[in-house]
């Protein structure tokens, strides 16, 4: 009953990361907002969330966990409710900012509550569960979210998380023990730098594209100031005497550390195949939003069907093999998504979503049960979220890397495709009267015909790079190690 309850929640914030952006221009339309305003809906929860989530440790240790679970899901849920209840830009604004804040702490306090109330043994399987409900949001959220906003409207997007988040807490309240609180002085200096620091890069990462990057004083000036944000952070935190905002114990486990950084390579590919495939499948081959999630769906199943397997295998198998057959899989999927084309049909991307969605799970799991085997208990309520942080960075990070990315090769693919459209060109002058390049009408539908080539070019020049990024990391992991008990029962970090 634990498990369900605390997985109830964390499916209702893992559904919230997503489940809002096929909703936006039903939104937009509702409440008079510009396009570039209404993405404050997801900028808005993305940063709350990013800059509340370091907090979730300390006020653990400041009250204990279970209060900490049973504030963020009253809050998450009430947040909800607002959010389907707001009638202006700035009511939804600010209810998701209370979204983002409360929200943060479900998904690590989760995974910390899984790895105390399971024995070692089970483990795996426990991050098998965990994993699938992290996994939820990003599959599910945007086909979820279609069917609510076409069959009903877009406010049952939020309301939805109502009915869950009260089933949630009644488990929590009746189910979840206390763990005693280990009251720690708050590092004030360091909470404010990291808070900054990683404000300023979502802020950076979501409006860069918008503003040209670099070429905008905004950007550059939030670039800076992530930088040096991050950095004093970092000097303080090596060099503070007593307790650090980010304990140095964590970055002193080679499991932890490297683990975190692949959780924010599985962000990166994740999430940026996520981004890609709405755009491409509703944009280029004019996909209704319901279809969409339709034909995106067996990634899930995927997904599900690996994590069901993997939970038994990663107490027999070396988990850097299961993670090399899963990092294997998700390249062979993107192989095959760089062979799309505008006349294909949708079996391509129901293979290939499958596949991937294996790959995912044979990643997911191991990659966070490897992270905490070698951690120490009384560090899980510092680490989770330091880990999901790093995750969701990552995923930033590749969402923003996949449309720069997009932007930039459209607009070169566009100048050399439309380069070759000119009169005097021999392979035009069998086109239809309606396409003559030399008539207004006629140029204007082959320019068209060339964007959508264009556009096509540069998703597959993005699924390529995505491909390169994930073999790469393959031979990394090595750099893992797997845990044994020492003689007093303790976690010891030895080469497998």
């Amino acid at each position: 009953m634990i498990t369900v309850s605390i997985m109830l929640a964390t499916v209702m914030q893992a559904l919230d990361t997503t489940i809002a952006n096929v909703a936006l221009p039903h939104m937009q339309g509702s409440l008079q907002a510009s396009q570039d305003q209404i993405t404050w809906v997801l900028t808005s929860y993305i940063v709350a969330s990013a800059i509340t989530l370091p907090l979730t440790g300390w006020l653990c240790s400041l009250w204990g966990r279970r209060k900490v679970f049973i504030v963020s899901v009253i809050g998450f849920t009430a947040a909800s409710a607002l959010c389907g209840l707001a009638t202006s830009l700035g009511g939804i604004v600010a209810a998701r900012l209370l979204q983002g804040v409360f929200g943060a702490a479900l998904v690590p306090l989760s995974q910390a509550v899984l790895l105390d109330i399971n024995p070692r043994e089970k483990v795996g399987q426990a991050m098998a569960i965990w994993g699938a409900g992290i996994m939820v949001g990003p599959i599910l959220g945007p086909m979820l979210g279609g069917w609510l906003t076409e069959n009903f409207d877009w406010r049952w997007v939020f309301f939805i998380n109502v009915p869950v988040g009260a089933f949630a807490l009644w488990g929590i309240v009746r189910f979840l023990p206390e763990n005693k609180p280990r009251t720690s002085p708050l590092d004030l200096f360091g909470l404010v730098t990291l808070s900054l620091a990683i404000g300023m890069l979502q802020m950076f990462l979501d409006r860069g594209e918008l503003l040209d990057w670099f070429d905008s004083w905004e950007i550059r000036l939030e670039a800076a100031a992530a930088i040096v944000a991050f950095a004093f952070f970092a000097v303080h935190t090596a060099t503070v005497q007593g307790p650090s905002f980010l304990d140095r114990d964590l970055l002193r486990d080679r499991n932890f550390v490297t683990g975190s950084a692949f959780g924010f390579i599985v962000g990166m590919v994740l999430y940026g195949t996520m981004a890609l495939l709405p755009m491409f499948l509703q944009g280029l081959m004019g996909y209704p939003v319901v279809y969409t999630g339709i034909v995106t769906a067996p990634r899930g199943i995927g997904t599900m069907l690996a994590m069901i397997a993997v939970g038994r295998l990663v107490q027999r198998v070396d988990l850097r093999l299961i993670m090399a057959t899963g990092f294997a899989l998700t390249a062979f999927a993107l192989w095959q998504m760089t062979h799309i084309t505008l006349e294909m049909d949708s079996h391509l991307i129901v293979v290939s979503g499958f596949i991937q969605g294996l790959g995912i799970g044979f990643t997911f799991v191991p990659l966070s049960t490897a992270a905490f085997a070698t951690l120490a208990p009384r560090l899980r309520n510092e680490g989770t979220p330091i880990y999901s942080l790093v995750r969701n960075i990552g995923g930033a990070v590749g969402i923003s890397i996949v449309q720069a990315l997009l932007s930039r090769g459209e607009a070169q693919a566009h100048a050399q495709l439309a380069a070759l459209v000119a009169p005097g060109n021999q392979g035009l002058v069998n086109l239809p009267p309606a396409l003559d390049p030399a008539t207004p009408t006629g140029l204007a539908m082959l320019n068209g015909l060339v964007t959508k080539q264009a556009a096509l070019v540069a998703y597959v020049n993005d699924f390529w790079i995505m491909m390169a990024i994930t073999l790469l990391t393959i031979p990394l992991l090595l750099l893992i190690r797997r845990a044994r008990r020492t003689a007093d029962g303790g976690p010891s970090d030895v080469p497998h």
